[in-house]
């Protein structure tokens, strides 16, 4: 398990790279989700991470399970890793961005 200054570490990396507000990153599930005819429910809308990084934008530190704390180290090494976008093509960059805003990070925001 994870020892209390290492969650605390934890925590602030994660809202660091998680960019966007929970209600920002459920809008963006959905309209990547959508397609010309069907549209899914708000709860089911995304890809399973991007779901769960939802659902701990929600929670309190203390409320955080072990599998929480998984996709939170995840997703800090994903956008860390991923983060870069100004030497790509644009639509690379695009694409790219996209990915990123499923997790909750929008790489063009400051």
């Amino acid at each position: 398990m994870t020892d209390a200054l290492e969650l605390d570490t934890l925590w602030q990396d994660f809202h660091r790279v998680v960019n966007m507000t929970s209600q920002e990153l459920a809008a963006w599930l959905r309209i990547s989700d959508a397609d010309e005819e069907t549209e899914p429910l708000p709860d089911q809308a995304g890809t399973p991470t991007g779901q769960h990084v939802l659902a701990i934008l929600q929670k309190r530190r203390t409320d955080l399970t072990g599998d929480d704390i998984r996709t939170m180290y995840d997703v800090v090494d994903t956008v860390t890793d991923e983060a870069d976008l100004e030497n790509e093509p644009e639509p690379e960059q695009t694409r790219r961005r996209h990915q990123l805003m499923t997790i909750g990070h929008d790489p063009l925001r400051p």
